[in-house]
């Protein structure tokens, strides 16, 4: 009975050490994270700091020098993500022009550049605090009627025939489905500029930049026409155009990109980047901490 009692003891002991090496090596299966050969970007929205033509404008004063000092600040938080590559939203054929404008600013790097806007505040002191050589204007333009469907609703001899009840929600209530959220932008006037910018780069607000930019235009237009689409798949279009722009770069798997767009070119470059078997995205939000 004694050796019985000894054997079921041992089989038990033997069962449990199993169980529990098992259950270590499955721990450390899901802890392990896969190694990643794709090309780190942080792709980062930001509200145009100088003159835009843009509908919707912050207010911003770019020579203020407090503003200038929370700019310096940012600048210094992008530039932990140590990018080896920087993009931007100026035109392919006015790098020259660009980099002219960074090597200047290099001279005195203590005198923040306001001549391009957030380009020469923000990209070129993170590229400085990288030591990086070149900068890259990755925009292209194309004109597009963003209005054709306030244009369409307050035109009394026009009716919009899609459907204009989806419009105006989207126009007027882009937020109903995250009060939450809402709240939080009812008071963006009255943020930092930090944390104007993780509000900008939050998922919710990124969707809310295609749907009043493009998206919105799929619900207008006139009799069977498909004016209102026609517009949206222009903006669609330059924005394929900029993601374009940005696979002409050469890069390698070594390289980290970091991408300085207004916030709607930064919404759609998250939808291809997302789906790249080329490119990994950083969480922007990890770096305005």
């Amino acid at each position: 009975m004694k050796q019985t009692i000894l054997l079921l003891s041992i089989i038990l002991l033997l069962f449990s050490c199993n169980n529990k090496k098992e259950e270590l090596r499955v721990t450390e299966v899901i802890t392990q994270k896969p190694s990643s050969d794709k090309i780190k970007v942080l792709n980062f929205g930001t509200f145009h700091f100088g003159y835009t033509p843009d509908a919707n404008k912050t207010d911003f004063d770019e020579e203020d020098k407090a503003q200038q000092k929370e700019v310096r600040e940012i600048s210094k938080m992008i530039a932990e993500f140590r990018p080896t590559i920087i993009c931007v939203e100026g035109l392919p054929e006015n790098n020259d022009e660009l980099n002219e404008a960074y090597q200047e600013f290099l001279k005195t790097p203590l005198d923040l550049s306001t001549e391009k806007g957030e380009i020469s505040m923000i990209a070129f002191d993170v590229a400085r605090l990288n030591n990086i050589e070149k900068i890259y204007g990755i925009d292209n333009q194309m004109g597009y009627n963003y209005s054709i469907g306030d244009y369409i609703e307050n035109t009394p001899d026009i009716e919009n025939s899609i459907d204009p009840e989806t419009y105006l929600q989207i126009k007027n209530s882009p937020f109903k489905d995250n009060p939450e959220f809402e709240k939080r932008y009812e008071k963006y006037d009255n943020l930092s500029l930090k944390e104007k910018l993780k509000l900008t780069n939050e998922p919710i607000y990124l969707d809310y930049l295609i749907n009043t930019n493009a998206d919105k235009l799929l619900y207008v237009g006139i009799d069977d026409g498909f004016q209102g689409a026609d517009n949206a798949a222009i903006f669609y279009h330059r924005n394929m155009k900029i993601y374009s722009n940005l696979n002409r770069i050469k890069m390698t798997k070594d390289d980290r990109v970091f991408i300085l767009m207004g916030a709607a070119h930064t919404a759609f470059l998250k939808e291809f980047i997302k789906r790249s078997p080329k490119f990994e995205m950083a969480e922007t939000l990890d770096y305005l901490k």
